[in-house]
């Protein structure tokens, strides 16, 4: 990638580390706090279709060459033979807004020996200072590269570099992996998947409220065990704070979005593995192949699927990382980012026993 063709002059500063600074005291959690729900769909079809093989054969099918690439697998690039990394970004893209920040940003290695993945997450707001970009907030490159890519191809078709292949090189160098491929899903597919499964249950804890006309955000949740549909769903798991609203409700962050977005994953993964889900899961893949964006090829999607689909949760290791709240920016704990980059080094070697994951889990804490 030219840094020049994006209007992102170098940088002096090198590697991908932020600032280092101490960490609030935080409690330890198991694996289920950081796993993002906004790609559920993708990772079902990649991670946990464990039971549902020869039905996804069929439907999955049509779903497939709908949205994977018409392209065949470069040789000894098979997922069955190779271990891969995946980019995989949440937009907050709605028609009313036009906006495309990348509000999950996830980097997922897989091992086909190991039959094991490692999928490291990063706050949306981390300030990322890296060589050949200036610095700022992770979710804005996307949106910029996507600019870039527009403005140049108004100027000369076919000149652009796809804000996609911007985003995988330039988290390949943050994260020190070559990354092979890269998914966008955005919200709208995120609506369609709790619908598709009947809503989902969860507690919400305190009341949240957020009105804002100019992007038509309407959020009035309050506290206590609830059902929720698609559209209240995506409320619960976007509040940041208080908007608009008498009185004003207590505000957020993204630690705390990153587990309620667990805990929306939970309720969806429960109704998928009840009896009646295992039927709805074909129309869930129809809604989320309708708002996502790949390169993968179609026959690296059936890689991926044959190859993964017994997938246990217990061989799928999460590694949030977390940092500093100041405002407008998170800081990266230093050495949380490092740890996660050796985790997603020993997945690409098969060095991630299987089984390991939730033990490995106990030791890792969350603000």
């Amino acid at each position: 990638m030219n840094p020049n063709h994006t209007n992102l002059p170098p940088r002096s500063k090198s590697g991908g580390k932020g600032k280092k600074s101490s960490a609030p005291k935080r409690k330890k959690s198991g694996v289920k706090t950081f796993f993002k729900t906004i790609l559920i769909i993708l990772l079902i079809a990649i991670l946990s279709a464990a039971g549902y093989a020869g039905y996804l054969f069929f439907k999955g099918n049509e779903v497939i060459e709908k949205s994977g690439i018409d392209k065949p697998v470069p040789p000894g690039q098979s997922a069955k033979e190779k271990p891969i990394t995946m980019l995989l970004l949440g937009t907050d893209y709605r028609p009313k807004t036009g906006t495309y920040l990348t509000d999950v940003v996830m980097v997922v290695s897989m091992h086909p020996d190991t039959n094991t993945a490692t999928l490291v997450s990063l706050p949306r707001d981390t300030l990322v200072e890296l060589d050949g970009y200036v610095p700022n907030k992770l979710n804005s490159y996307y949106p910029k590269f996507k600019a870039a890519f527009n403005k140049a191809e108004k100027k000369q078709p076919g000149s652009g570099i796809k804000p996609e292949d911007e985003m995988k090189v330039m988290m390949s160098k943050y994260m020190g992996v070559n990354i092979d491929y890269v998914t966008v899903i955005d919200f709208q597919g995120f609506r369609d998947i709790v619908d598709t499964f009947g809503g989902v249950d969860v507690n919400v804890k305190y009341n949240m409220c957020h009105r804002d006309s100019a992007d038509g955000t309407d959020i009035n949740l309050k506290a206590g065990p609830q059902k929720l549909d698609g559209a209240k769903a995506l409320d619960y798991v976007r509040y940041r704070k208080s908007m608009n609203c008498n009185p004003k409700t207590k505000e957020s962050n993204d630690f705390d979005r990153n587990a309620r977005q667990s805990e929306v994953l939970h309720s969806l993964l429960d109704r998928m593995k009840s009896l009646g889900g295992v039927a709805k899961v074909g129309n869930a893949l129809d809604a989320v192949s309708d708002n996502m964006i790949t390169d993968l090829e179609q026959d690296q999607i059936r890689n991926l699927i044959a190859t993964y689909y017994d997938i246990k949760k217990d061989d799928v290791r999460f590694m949030p990382v977390t940092g500093e709240w100041r405002s407008p920016n998170v800081y990266i704990n230093s050495a949380e980012l490092e740890k996660a980059k050796q985790a997603l080094q020993e997945e690409l070697a098969g060095n991630h026993k299987a089984g390991t994951a939730g033990e490995e889990a106990e030791d890792t804490v969350s603000p």
